[in-house]
């Protein structure tokens, strides 16, 4: 006698219970996957306009500053948040704190964030064919999972970027 081919309804049970379990453990990892690579993407490119800035200063014997902006053209009034977007230009008058004013060339526009914010000890970056000016400067990429998922760009007073998890100090990130 042939047996009948299927699975019985305690089998079938079973294995949804199985799938729901791994489901319920591989969704939460997903989207903390997912801010993750957000977050990168943000203090990657960060970093890029740091080297991108540093790099045209040397290459035009200049200052080229990076500050915040509302519209993707000129930098915003004080205390605009930099997860509002950025933009790095060729800062003639080399004033400080650094304003495009206008003649002076838009080198690069930076979209907002709008998964984050980006918290800062600076109001503007200006950096010069010797280095930046200045002190160290740290920029903190939080999200609403807060400080523990947070990471920072430290800029020595040369102007190189390093990546870390704590501020210059060594202590924790704090995010607003």
């Amino acid at each position: 006698m042939e047996r009948p081919h299927g699975f019985t309804l305690p089998e079938l049970a079973f294995a949804a219970a199985i799938v729901a379990g791994m489901i319920g453990w591989a969704v939460p990892t997903f989207r903390d996957f997912q801010r993750n690579a957000a977050r990168t993407r943000e203090v990657n490119q960060f970093v890029q306009a740091v080297y991108l800035a540093r790099g045209e200063a040397i290459k035009r014997n200049g200052v080229v500053s990076l500050c915040p902006s509302l519209d993707g053209l000129a930098c915003g009034p004080t205390g605009t948040p930099w997860h509002q977007g950025w933009v790095m230009f060729v800062n003639l008058d080399r004033d400080s704190p650094a304003v495009r004013d206008v003649g002076e060339d838009l080198l690069q526009a930076y979209a907002p964030w709008s998964g984050g914010s980006i918290s800062a000890n600076r109001a503007t970056l200006s950096f010069r064919a010797f280095g930046q000016s200045g002190v160290t400067a740290t920029f903190a990429f939080c999200d609403d999972r807060g400080s523990t998922a947070a990471r920072a760009v430290i800029i020595s007073q040369t102007g190189r970027p390093r990546l870390s998890n704590r501020s210059a100090s060594g202590s924790a990130l704090t995010c607003s």
